[in-house]
């Protein structure tokens, strides 16, 4: 039938809708993102969508959320202010590593032309392949390995997004970058890291730091008591 659903589930789809924007506006605008792409795609992807049902009614608060196996959903204004760093262009692609459930990956696939993103953990790879589906996100590809090393396969990137804390920037995944390329990483100690943008002019590299962030600890060779890398 057309227009079909009911009237309940047309209501609660309206109510997921207002409860973006007030994300978007008093959330993310009020704190100093700008990038109208940004805001859109914000406003365009579903939190909830990402998140248990019995987590739906706080889906939209400035908050990480639990997403199982020691693992969240990031903040939305960190969500959004990464992503603004990154600067993500229509033709780019785009390597997120820390997946997580796919929210990221997905605002990511609304602002560029191909998305790669790696999770660690299989069934967590396997819940963000299923609903960034579901979504129709077809511009999203999501395995799942260490992601620390970066994905050659798919390399060079013109922006890679790191969703997890890491003590050092992985010198396998900075060097995926594309001349021009950005990268976005939380590096520091858990509890005191700051979001780093990484830039590469030919074969050197620009890091300036934003705001302090606390993320999961990232996993795999380079991550959270993983041994650097050997000179």
């Amino acid at each position: 039938m057309a227009g079909g659903g009911s009237q309940g589930e047309k209501a609660t789809a309206a109510s997921f809708e207002r409860a973006r924007r007030a994300m978007v506006m008093e959330q993310i605008a009020a704190r100093g993102v700008v990038d109208p792409r940004v805001l859109g795609a914000m406003a365009a992807v579903p939190r909830h969508a990402f998140v248990d049902p019995s987590l739906h009614d706080v889906a939209y608060d400035d908050r990480p959320l639990p997403i199982g196996f020691e693992q969240t959903i990031s903040q939305p204004y960190m969500v959004a202010r990464a992503t603004e760093l990154a600067q993500p262009k229509p033709r780019d692609r785009a390597l997120e590593v820390g997946a997580g459930c796919g929210y990221q990956a997905a605002v990511l696939g609304e602002l560029c032309n191909r998305v790669f993103a790696v999770e660690i953990i299989p069934e967590l790879a396997a819940r963000a392949r299923r609903t960034l589906a579901e979504l129709g996100y077809s511009n999203v590809v999501v395995d799942s390995f260490d992601g620390a090393a970066g994905w050659a396969e798919h390399a060079p990137f013109d922006v890679i997004l790191v969703s997890a804390g890491a003590p050092r920037v992985p010198p396998l995944l900075v060097d995926q970058l594309a001349d021009g390329g950005r990268m976005v990483i939380p590096i520091g100690p858990p509890h005191e890291q700051e979001l780093a943008l990484i830039r590469r002019h030919g074969d050197a590299y620009e890091t300036s730091y934003d705001t302090r962030c606390r993320y999961v600890d990232l996993q795999g060779r380079f991550g959270v008591g993983g041994s650097p890398p050997e000179a």
